[in-house]
């Protein structure tokens, strides 16, 4: 069995954190065009293919989860975080989130037409990563779309004891070479169809990575 004892701070964490976040963190709508830009391309992508929902995994407060229900996406939010959960629910009562684990899924084989981890893996150590790709590709109907963005790094550990406010949190990221994470994506049976890196800009400090992929349709 993985060990999957650093859930706990992750969880621990981010119900602190809860409304801090909702606060600080920016809506889809204002963020830089390249982002915003990935997440329309995915919406796109889904609502075109019409398989199923979208999971927007490890969702938070659920501004990206809402932002593609506005798109006319079927959209629904999963986080670890019960706290994050709450707020999610009190600022969008009008869709769905459940608390969960993206380590075990409660959702059928074949059930979605997307995921979204939207920078929502880097608290997983890498050995771990197989266990959610798997994870992803299990849940996505054949043909299904995957969008995978977060920070990247050249094979980095960072652990953080403050955070949104100096609120105090217990995690770990691990930010991995872009190219690993496509292999890794790879491995789990699924089929690359983009990749967008962004380097630092003014007045940020950190490299950003999107992936879309999808599983491969039945034969």
């Amino acid at each position: 069995m993985p060990d999957l004892s650093y859930l706990a701070a992750v969880q621990e964490s981010y119900d602190t954190v809860a409304s801090a976040y909702f606060e600080q963190v920016k809506p889809p709508a204002d963020l830089d065009p390249l982002s915003r830009g990935m997440l329309n391309v995915f919406a796109e992508m889904v609502r075109t293919a019409g398989l199923g929902p979208v999971a927007d995994l490890g969702c938070g407060p659920g501004k990206v989860t809402a932002y593609l229900a506005e798109q006319q996406v079927p959209a629904f939010g999963i986080d670890l975080s019960p706290a994050m959960v709450e707020v999610a629910r009190g600022a969008y009562p009008h869709l769905r989130f459940d608390v969960g684990s993206m380590t075990s899924l409660p959702i059928q084989d074949d059930e979605l037409g997307g995921v979204l981890a939207y920078y929502s893996t880097h608290h997983t150590p890498p050995p771990l990563l197989p266990v959610l790709f798997g994870e992803f590709h299990r849940a996505l109907a054949p043909g299904g779309s995957l969008m995978l963005a977060g920070h990247v790094g050249a094979d980095q550990r960072l652990r953080r004891t403050q955070a949104y406010g100096g609120n105090p949190v217990s995690y770990e990221s691990y930010l991995l070479p872009p190219d690993r994470l496509a292999e890794l994506l790879v491995g789990a049976g699924l089929v690359l169809t983009a990749r967008l890196v962004e380097e630092p800009g003014e007045g940020a400090t950190r490299t950003y990575a999107t992936f879309l992929a999808h599983k491969p349709p039945r034969r």
